[in-house]
């Protein structure tokens, strides 16, 4: 039996995760995910470890282990069925999980992550188990440390926790305490992605009520039954919670997740010159966005700085892919205010202009075009000037589509942009697939094959007269791993503008497009080089910024040994 005050296990120092300490006995350590590991233990470490009996006689190494896992995630039915299967396996045997994650990762990634997470995330209360995750109540902000410190980690033992308040969640919106699921899914590929080891991230749900009207409904639904909190008691909330994490864990990032658009700007503005955080609607959408604009206009033969940028969507999303490109403009020479005057943004009320009759959002309001400047424009509405309007006046040669508003970008206006460009780049982000703004398929016939494209959710490849067009991506998992990785590396005080940026040109510096068809983006499979090269920029850039604790002496080294590896590690039994 174990003493409560003594940990199951410790991962030896300067070895990587390699070999571990094993200071439990008995069925306890079947129960221990990092520890356990099923039929693979020897009868050797069966008899050290009081567990003989318990498993059947037959020894099976990893490899076997895979074989059945994979075949089990195969037989399982839907994709729900699918991801319970996951998160059940997830919960027994870390290895084995991100084993089978980081071998299959192009197969398994829309079950964990987007799109099956959503529904997993809808049928949260129904489907519960065991959630090693976090939840946090603004009815209980004296309980914000104390729910930390259960988790059992050391202030210096946890890297990164992801935070939602579950109002932004995906594309389907308020999700209440099921928004936890996003959490637990970008854990997963932070690990299986970038090699963050599991057990130094937390996953944290914050409670503050919803507005969703059938979970209120709900007689299952496991958070508080009230309507969402805001005001001056929410952001009291979001102050406390921050402060807390301060104190238990000094050096971790906080990487908050799925806010709704009023608030995820505004909490990034207030906390990020205070504490290490990121906001990946924000900034991981931003970053990964920007790798495949660079790319293309690289493509192209030409420069950011010159080219006209719609973005139809100006929420969250939209304009921190604004924001970014507005910097990466900047580095290549234009002043702030010109690179702005490169961008044309569009909100559910039209154009943003500096109408005082129009409202809009103020972290829109950088972006507020001149209001005479459409005077003259020839307009197919009178009450507000919509994207055809822009399109036809503007053209641009990138329109990026962050609206949520499926079918937006049409066949008249992509035909219109592709007539005064001849190779348009046209992003059509909003995900789920059900909620793209174009198909690719659509996007190439419109623009007779010339159209550059990355979109938000996975489409497959399309033949179009003759040539093969893989589409790329635009997926965060290309840039949050590895920016988490790489602050960890050099334990950065601070997430700064220039590591964001450099997070997007270190991925769009491993896009070669040679020939007709080839994504803008890399493969998924191809994620842990990705993360990789990401981390050494990302660090490199913060000790650029003077916010690195740690020195990089050799940063490809020390990213390379601080990415853990889902192998089974030497147990030390004494």
């Amino acid at each position: 039996m174990t003493p409560v005050s003594e940990a199951p296990y410790i991962v030896v120092p300067g070895d990587h995760g390699s070999r571990v300490r094993v200071n439990a006995r008995g069925s306890f350590i079947l129960r221990v995910p990092r520890l356990n590991r099923g039929t693979a233990f020897t009868p050797e470490e069966r008899v050290k470890l009081g567990i003989e009996g318990l498993l059947p006689e037959r020894v099976t190494p990893l490899e076997g282990q895979l074989h059945r896992a994979y075949t089990r995630f195969v037989r399982a039915g839907s994709a729900l069925e699918k991801f319970s299967y996951l998160q059940g396996l997830r919960d027994r045997n870390t290895v084995l999980f991100y084993r089978l994650l980081s071998e299959h990762l192009d197969e398994i990634m829309p079950i964990v992550y987007t799109p099956t997470i959503g529904e997993a995330i809808q049928e949260f209360s129904l489907w519960y188990q065991q959630i090693n995750g976090v939840f946090l109540s603004i009815d209980a902000p004296d309980r914000i440390e104390a729910s930390l410190r259960a988790t059992g980690k050391s202030p210096d033992g946890v890297d990164v926790l992801v935070v939602t308040d579950s109002e932004g969640i995906l594309g389907i919106g308020d999700q209440g305490v099921g928004g936890i699921q996003i959490c637990i899914g970008k854990k997963s590929i932070y690990t299986a992605a970038a090699g963050v080891d599991p057990d130094r991230m937390i996953p944290v749900v914050l409670d503050v009520g919803t507005n969703n009207l059938k979970l209120l409904n709900d007689d299952l639904y496991l958070g508080i039954r009230a309507a969402r909190v805001r005001g001056e008691r929410y952001d009291a909330f979001i102050d406390q919670v921050v402060r807390a994490i301060q104190n238990v864990f000094p050096n971790a990032m906080v990487h908050w997740e799925d806010f709704g658009a009023g608030n995820a700007h505004r909490i990034l503005r207030r906390y990020r010159d205070e504490i290490c955080t990121f906001n990946d609607d924000v900034q991981g959408t931003a970053a990964v966005v920007g790798a495949a604009v660079l790319a293309g206009v690289r493509a192209k033969g030409e420069r950011l700085r010159d080219q006209r940028v719609v973005i139809h969507g100006a929420g969250t999303a939209g304009v921190g892919v604004a924001d970014l490109l507005v910097d990466l403009m900047v580095a290549e020479g234009l002043t702030r205010e010109e690179a702005r005057r490169r961008f044309w943004a569009v909100s559910s009320r039209g154009l943003v202009t500096d109408d005082p009759n129009v409202r809009f959002r103020d972290f829109q309001r950088a972006y507020a075009r001149p209001a005479g400047e459409s005077a003259s424009w020839s307009r197919t509405d009178d009450t507000r000037i919509g994207l055809a309007d822009i399109v036809a006046n503007v053209r641009p040669t990138v329109l990026i589509g962050t609206s949520a508003q499926p079918g937006s970008f049409t066949e008249e206006i992509v035909r219109d942009m592709a007539s005064h460009v001849d190779q348009p780049l046209i992003l059509p982000l909003s995900n789920p697939t059900k909620l793209a703004e174009a198909t690719p398929a659509h996007l190439l016939e419109w623009t007779d094959g010339r159209a550059l494209i990355a979109t938000g959710s996975p489409f497959p490849p399309v033949l179009y007269d003759g040539v093969t067009y893989t589409i790329a991506q635009a997926n965060n998992a290309f840039v949050f791993p590895g920016l988490g990785l790489g602050v960890a590396v050099c334990r950065a005080s601070r997430v700064t503008d220039r590591m964001i940026a450099a997070a997007a040109q270190a991925v769009a510096s491993l896009v070669r497009i040679g020939r007709p068809g080839k994504s803008l983006l890399p493969q998924i499979n191809d994620l842990r080089r990705v993360s990789a090269t990401v981390a050494i920029a990302v660090a490199q850039a913060a000790a650029e910024d003077g916010v690195a604790a740690a020195p990089l002496t050799d940063p490809v080294q020390q990213v390379f040994d601080a990415m853990w590896q889902p192998v089974y590690p030497e147990l030390i039994i004494d």
